[in-house]
């Protein structure tokens, strides 16, 4: 596909633009110094950009073309009721330096979100500043450095990190000025408490853990580990990417976590993908509500008010509030569903795991062959060793049978993973289907494994060099 750049033509013209005031007039607005460089604009007719613009969108993917199991992400429906609460023109017209009492109905909205986020966490508060989830990482790993650092106990320096954690939670422990210490898996893919115990010490500064985890089980002894952790003087750390399996079930505040961070653009239905916004709001215990990023929404005096004044707080994260448009969008989520439909979302993401890897797993290796969570992870292990067709292959050739691929790759613990999320919404007519194009890629890498290897072969990029794409992208037409 060309670029529209590439579609111009001189003199075509531009007529369906709104006219560029003149140099002279922006010079009198804005001053001469302040001027831009003239900006070179394709020529192409309205119907040609209209044309492109168009063709571009049909070459993305997202959950409403179809369905997404992007283990790990979970890539859930964005319901159209919080696409059009975010727009109404009292929340998408509001500028964020207004005054306090100008803004009520946007303070209520940030503060019963942050209050529905604490009941559903089993936390004492929220704040909603981070604006994805990794920034909220970083803002709970603040949160537990400025903890010790309050009580003089600096020699905490380590975080704990088991070995099929996700990416991201090494990389902000770093950033937050820790080093990291990994913990190995046990067989039956859970923290090896054994090795947990001997890690301990007192240079522990904590503990980060998903649960269920990031192969999709359910860490039994979770109680144990933090006992395990507390006794040795951290803290427990909670990424929320899985939290989508808990709803209304169970709660990190009673498995013994101190600070959690959740996802809104992954639990809780709001737009997830293509670079942002996300929302990655952060939530504490009673001990430690006084570290939270500033400002925070309160009630105070029949109204809403904004607190700016704690000593103890890590301060702003990001400018204003967060991101404010997904949050209406969560909030709309929570108060529609409200916490008897949040119990059934967790029921069917569970249930719709556990039946497509009952589809799968005699197709495909499955490492840990239990009852799974809302994901569960299988391996091509069998059918690279077989017939050379690795899971980048089966993922290729997905491609073309019309679904986005699973995470490949991923947890790094497990051979040529394939982490399959479902998620809750699915109809069975779907999950069958998808399980049948697996079922049948697994006999084509018997059959025809050539076929897999060149896939795919109905998409418009058909199979780059990733290294390269990676390290070498070309981003322009030059």
């Amino acid at each position: 596909m060309k670029l529209i750049f590439e579609k111009s033509a001189p003199g075509r013209g531009t007529d369906f633009l709104p006219a560029t005031p003149s140099a002279a007039a922006l010079s009198a607005v804005v001053g001469a110094d302040n001027l831009r460089e003239y900006l070179p604009l394709p020529e192409v007719a309205e119907s040609e950009a209209v044309r492109h613009y168009t063709a571009l969108s049909k070459l993305n993917y997202g959950v409403d073309d179809g369905f997404y199991p992007l283990g790990s992400c979970t890539m859930k429906y964005n319901p159209k009721i919080g696409e059009l609460a975010s727009d109404l023109p009292g929340f998408a017209r509001l500028h964020p330096l207004c005054a306090p009492e100008d803004a009520q109905g946007a303070l209520h909205v940030l503060h019963d979100t942050a209050a529905m986020l604490s009941v559903v966490c089993g936390m004492a508060e929220f704040s909603l500043q981070p604006a994805a989830g990794a920034h909220g990482e970083l803002a709970g790993l603040m949160i537990l450095k400025a903890y010790h650092d309050s009580r003089g106990d600096l020699a905490r320096k380590t975080i704990l990190i088991p070995d099929s954690a996700h990416g991201t939670n090494p990389a902000s422990a770093a950033m937050a000025g820790f080093s990291v210490r990994q913990i190995p898996s046990n067989d039956r893919g859970l923290v090896d408490l054994a090795a947990l115990r001997a890690a301990c010490g007192p240079d522990t500064a904590g503990l980060m853990l998903t649960n269920p985890n990031t192969l999709g089980l359910f860490e039994e002894d979770i109680l144990e580990i933090s006992q395990t952790v507390h006794a040795a003087g951290g803290l427990l750390y909670y990424d929320g990417a899985n939290l989508n399996a808990l709803l209304g079930r169970a709660t990190p505040g009673k498995m013994g976590f101190d600070i959690v961070h959740v996802n809104l653009h992954k639990t809780f239905a709001t737009p997830h993908g293509g670079g942002g916004p996300g929302s990655g709001p952060v939530g504490v215990t009673e001990a430690l509500r006084v570290f939270l990023p500033l400002p925070r929404v309160t009630k105070r005096d029949g109204g809403y008010a904004l607190l700016s004044a704690e000593p103890l707080s890590i301060g702003r994260v990001r400018s204003f509030f967060g991101n404010f448009g997904v949050i209406v969008r969560a909030y709309c989520y929570l108060r529609r569903l409200g916490g008897e439909g949040l119990r059934e979302v967790s029921g069917a993401a569970v249930l719709h795991a556990n039946y497509l890897k009952e589809k799968l797993k005699g197709a495909f290796d499955l490492p840990f062959d239990r009852v799974c969570m809302h994901e569960f992870v299988l391996s091509a292990d069998r059918q690279k060793k077989e017939s050379g067709v690795a899971a980048m292959d089966i993922a290729k050739g997905l491609i073309d049978a019309g679904y986005h691929p699973p995470t490949v790759y991923f947890p790094l613990i497990v051979h040529e993973a394939m982490m399959i999320e479902p998620t809750e919404t699915e109809t069975p007519e779907t999950l069958d289907a998808f399980a049948a194009v697996m079922l049948s890629l697994s006999e084509t890498a018997k059959t025809d494994p050539d076929s897999l290897h060149t896939a795919p072969h109905r998409a418009a990029i058909t199979r780059p060099d990733d290294t390269k794409a990676a390290r070498e992208p070309k981003l322009t037409a030059d």
